[in-house]
């Protein structure tokens, strides 16, 4: 008995959506082809690049797929560790950038809460 929990059947679905949507699966199938064909980049970078986008977007079955894809273009273990490490960066990188939303908007809040008073000078 299949695991409920296990990854689902993808050929069954997929058949399911091109069963649903013919013409945009048929669509999309399309420009995904034309999108990871050699290009001004090769489609194994553009598969590395896919592995690292997968793991910002956090897209189990898109690591699984591109990982495979970018493998079999010809990509290495380590290209693709250092794809994932590149992606993680950039995933905190964004954080620590907007960061300053936060730092202006306590500086337009002048540094503090709403409706807070600063601390009485101390007279000598």
């Amino acid at each position: 008995m299949p695991d409920p929990h296990g990854p689902p059947d993808l050929r069954a679905l997929a058949a399911k959506r091109r069963e649903l949507t013919p013409e945009a699966t048929a669509a999309f199938q399309s420009f995904q082809s034309k999108v990871f064909a050699d290009g001004a980049l090769d489609a194994r970078a553009k598969q590395i690049i896919a592995v690292a986008i997968a793991h910002v977007t956090q897209c189990e079955q898109c690591i699984r797929t591109h990982t495979k894809s970018a493998l079999r273009a010809g990509a290495t273990p380590q290209q693709l560790m250092e794809a994932a490490w590149v992606a993680a960066e950039m995933r905190a990188g964004g954080a620590y950038a907007h960061s300053n939303v936060m730092l202006a908007a306590i500086d337009e809040a002048g540094g503090q809460p709403p409706g807070a008073r600063s601390a009485p000078e101390a007279h000598p």
